[in-house]
């Protein structure tokens, strides 16, 4: 038998091939997995976040940023607080200063001690990259701390450092005001890493301005001191928090009274009801008849744009009270059924949420995906306007029409598009267990692999907007079909007839009036073979659908691989967690660990595939909107044609020969589940 050749246009592939990334190597190979690479924004975020963290925590009443130029007409930016200052001393287990190992190690900093005592009981999240990003991308970045009354200063150049820790005496205060403590980090992003070198403003503007929102009693500040000779000072400290951002931010942008008076409140756990001392969330909500809204969420004072599990406690616990208070008084007209979204489509809101160890989807922690959160926040949410309504009968009156009147006309939608389809309508497959909605704005479809995980599917989804079709087997490669050939194979008619939208091409010219669901989701197990059938109906509907693409109609579920059962301890009931992959797994040990409980005192296992899950298991961590993680598919950084492309390279028949070429050459960036 002849050797297999290892040898690849780049060269020989051998032991020598493998390399290990060490320290910051992997954020300057990659930036993208650790931070936004438009601009620089971000990387001067994580140092702003950890100003805030200290303010959050009580030890800070400032947070300054100045952006200066300097002799090279770069950005130089400075970030300071007045907080208790980064530890100077040496790390008893690495042997070097703790503020070194801040800025040098990706896993690393006080955020990871959640126990009792622990430097940050609440803060943004255990992705633990933070500000070592920040100096892995930055040309130039140098800190200075005072505490233990002394000035400490330490430098880097592109994550390295160039100037060891120095410390000298603190006489009298410094610059420091009536504090001896503090943390200021000056920084130059290396534009090689970003788009474009130029911070946003505006965007700049905002974020401090909702870190003063959220800090009562915190001065922030900005300085632009770039062009003119005097430097542009802004400051904000707002005395009524939430409320008065708000009310400002309605005055600014709509112009619209709120139909009722603004529900503000805020509660926090005491530690006596499953959860942690001290979650809880604060908010302020108005309801506006027209307009635009104003909606904007914070975990531990991080922005997340894309909401998340915080946001949906929200609109469930809204939700609640308001159905609730239209049940008690009968004010709902017959044949109108009230959704959340009803309720929440002209609310505007700033809520800002208090968690223990947020799980963020992604590095940018953009999403809250905590699923503990939709449970605390809604139980806080909920009371507070119910009580409200009912002692207010008549404002709650003018609220439940608004609420009807969205129902109303969402309803009416989902028929006119109903009308558009006509009587010529395909039988449905009958092993498709279909939903009871019209609504094709809700209505969503999972394609499951297996029938036994389709029975749990079909046992736990929402039966209301929740379709399941079970597929057997593998589906057809249908890279090189014909279109006219598709339909021999039953899974791919019966996924075409259940969607409502025949086989086309990309310029065809396509009636989706006729689709059935907005969301296709593709489910299969968390494991090689699930993945292979992911990417078999894929190409079937990048080749075939390409249009359910373009217009973001097709999703990808995303199952939890493992659950780790936890027994009752203390106050806290039994739990059962959830892990994406191998890294989440290992925040929840540690999580578990900070807690103070004993190493492998709790039970892992391992999904062999969907099928092992119970319907309530599915429901909770795949298939519920509030806890779910639904990957959109869409083009990547790939354009159209070079990701036809690669498809045909990976797909096509007579590629067998550039398929062993590109997987010599990459299949070691490959972490396969075998």
């Amino acid at each position: 038998m002849s050797k297999p050749n290892n040898t690849t246009r780049s060269g020989q592939y051998s032991e020598a091939s493998i390399r290990v990334l060490k320290g910051l190597e992997p954020v300057k190979q990659r930036p993208g997995m650790y931070t936004r690479t438009e601009h620089p924004l971000h990387i001067v975020q994580e140092v702003i976040d950890n100003a805030a963290d200290e303010a959050l925590g009580g030890f800070a009443t400032r947070i300054g940023v100045m952006l200066a130029a300097d002799a090279d007409g770069k950005t130089r930016i400075e970030v300071e607080d007045d907080g208790r200052g980064i530890p100077v001393g040496i790390h008893a287990e690495e042997g070097v200063p703790v503020v070194e190992i801040v800025f040098t190690r990706l896993h690393a900093g006080g955020k990871f001690d959640k126990g009792s005592g622990g430097a940050y009981a609440f803060s943004g999240g255990l992705h633990g990259v933070g500000v070592s990003v920040t100096n892995a991308l930055s040309k130039s970045l140098d800190v200075t701390v005072w505490r233990d009354g002394g000035v400490h200063t330490i430098g880097f150049a592109h994550g390295d450092v160039v100037a060891p820790l120095a410390s000298r005496p603190l006489v009298r205060t410094d610059d420091r005001g009536v504090r001896s403590t503090g943390t200021r980090v000056t920084m130059k992003p290396d534009p090689r890493y970003f788009d474009s070198e130029t911070i946003p403003f505006a965007d700049l503007q905002r974020l401090l301005r909702s870190k003063a929102v959220l800090l009562p009693g915190v001065t922030v500040t900005l300085t632009d001191a770039r062009k003119a000779k005097e430097p542009v000072v802004e400051t904000w400290h707002y005395a009524h928090g939430l409320r008065g951002y708000l009310i400002d931010a309605l005055a600014q942008t709509s112009g619209s009274d709120p139909l009722i008076p603004f529900y503000e409140g805020g509660q926090h756990s005491t530690g006596a009801d499953n959860f942690a001392e001290g979650e809880g969330a604060d908010w302020v909500v108005a309801w506006t008849e027209d307009g635009p809204l104003i909606r904007e969420s914070y975990v531990n004072l991080i922005p997340t744009p894309a909401g998340g599990t915080h946001e949906a406690g929200l609109r469930e616990g809204l939700f609640d009270a308001v159905k609730g208070f239209i049940d008690l008084h009968g004010l709902l007209p017959k044949g109108v059924r009230l959704l959340p979204e009803d309720v929440f489509a002209r609310v505007s809101f700033v809520l800002s949420a208090k968690v223990l160890d947020p799980q963020f989807q992604g590095q940018i922690k953009e999403r809250l995906n905590s699923r503990d959160a939709v449970r605390l926040v809604a139980n806080y949410a909920r009371p507070g306007l119910e009580l409200w309504l009912n002692q207010h009968v008549d404002q709650g009156r003018k609220l439940a029409e608004l609420v009807i009147r969205q129902a109303q006309t969402r309803q009416r939608s989902a028929q006119k598009v109903e009308k558009k389809k006509g009587s010529g309508v395909a039988v449905l497959p009958g092993k498709l267990t279909d939903c009871e909605s019209t609504d094709i704005a809700r209505n969503e479809v999972f394609l499951v692999e297996g029938d036994s995980a389709g029975g749990s599917a079909k046992m736990g989804r929402d039966k209301v907007f929740q379709a399941i079709l079970p597929l057997r087997g593998k589906v057809l490669n249908a890279w090189e079909t014909e279109r006219d050939r598709l339909f021999a194979n039953n899974e791919i008619h019966d996924i075409a007839v259940a969607i409502g939208v025949d086989p086309h091409g990309r310029d065809d010219t396509i009636d989706l009036s006729t689709l059935r669901y907005g969301k296709v989701c593709i489910l299969s197990d968390a494991d090689v073979d699930g993945s292979h059938i992911q990417v078999l109906l894929l190409t079937l509907f990048f080749r075939h659908f390409p249009q359910l693409i373009e217009k973001g109609h097709l999703y990808v579920a995303r199952p939890p691989l493992y659950r780790v059962d936890v027994a009752a301890r203390g106050k806290k009931p039994a739990q059962k967690l959830y892990a994406l992959d191998e890294g989440e797994l290992e925040a929840i040990e540690d999580k578990l660990t900070k807690e103070g409980m004993a190493s492998k005192s709790w039970s892992i296992s391992r999904f062999k595939g969907l099928g092992e899950m119970s319907a309530e298991q599915l429901w909770e961590t795949t298939m519920n909107p509030d806890t779910r993680r639904l990957s959109q598919v869409l083009l990547g950084a790939l354009d159209l044609a070079s990701t036809t492309a690669r498809m045909n390279m990976l797909m096509g028949k007579g590629e067998a020969a550039a398929r062993k070429s590109w997987l010599e050459e990459h299949g070691n960036e490959v972490e396969a589940d075998v």
